[in-house]
């Protein structure tokens, strides 16, 4: 299998920090300069069919696209350590949380920093509205996340799941435009550290 991944997009990220918690290293990366549109030309799109980025090309071919299926197809062949979920309850709670990691904080912090950063003028035009919006939309959400770290070590389960990994990709993202978890979130502040003390954290970088 070949992974198409970037450095410097938060969704290959997603499947790197996946990749590390599950110590699967036999897959062929190939890194894409989406800078330079490495991603749109006619050879990169023959292949994988749309210009995104990351892709995770089988052996016979077919092209997965979406980060989480990705790593819900690597789960499946790489079933330890489980971070999708074990019996129905646990899985339904965990695609729930990660659900809202993505609608709630991910997305609106990916176009927060698409529509700010400078570097990122290259990719789109960029409209300031956009990124102050979807910047506070994801402030708002950080009370549902610190409410549940309250109740839980984790965010969708009692060990790491996906669910933490959507989040914390996202917000490690979001640094490229100051965003940080306030200091009257402490649940959410005790969770980003132990986080980032994971070796998984290393696969950002």
């Amino acid at each position: 299998m070949k992974l198409y991944d970037s450095r410097l997009a938060p969704n290959p990220r997603r499947v790197r920090w996946f990749l590390a918690e599950k110590g699967i290293e036999d897959l062929d990366i190939v890194q894409v300069d989406l800078m330079t549109g490495a991603h749109k030309t006619p050879e990169y799109l023959a292949e994988v069919g749309v210009p995104n980025v990351p892709a995770l090309i089988l052996d016979d071919g077919t092209a997965l696209t979406e980060s989480l299926a990705i790593c819900r197809y690597l789960e499946s062949i790489y079933p330890e350590p489980n971070l999708f979920g074990r019996g129905v309850q646990e899985i339904a709670v965990i695609e729930m949380w990660t659900r809202r990691a993505e609608l709630m904080a991910a997305m609106p912090l990916m176009q927060a920093v698409r529509h700010a950063h400078p570097a990122l003028a290259v990719l789109e035009t960029q409209v300031p509205e956009v990124a102050a919006n979807n910047r506070q939309m994801a402030e708002r959400s950080l009370g549902l996340f610190e409410a549940r770290l309250g109740q839980s070590e984790w965010i969708g389960a009692d060990r790491v799941t996906i669910a933490d990994g959507v989040l914390y990709c996202s917000v490690e993202f979001s640094r490229m435009v100051r965003f940080a978890i306030p200091e009257d979130k402490p649940n959410l502040t005790r969770w980003l550290a132990a986080m980032r003390a994971r070796g998984s954290a290393k696969a950002g970088t």
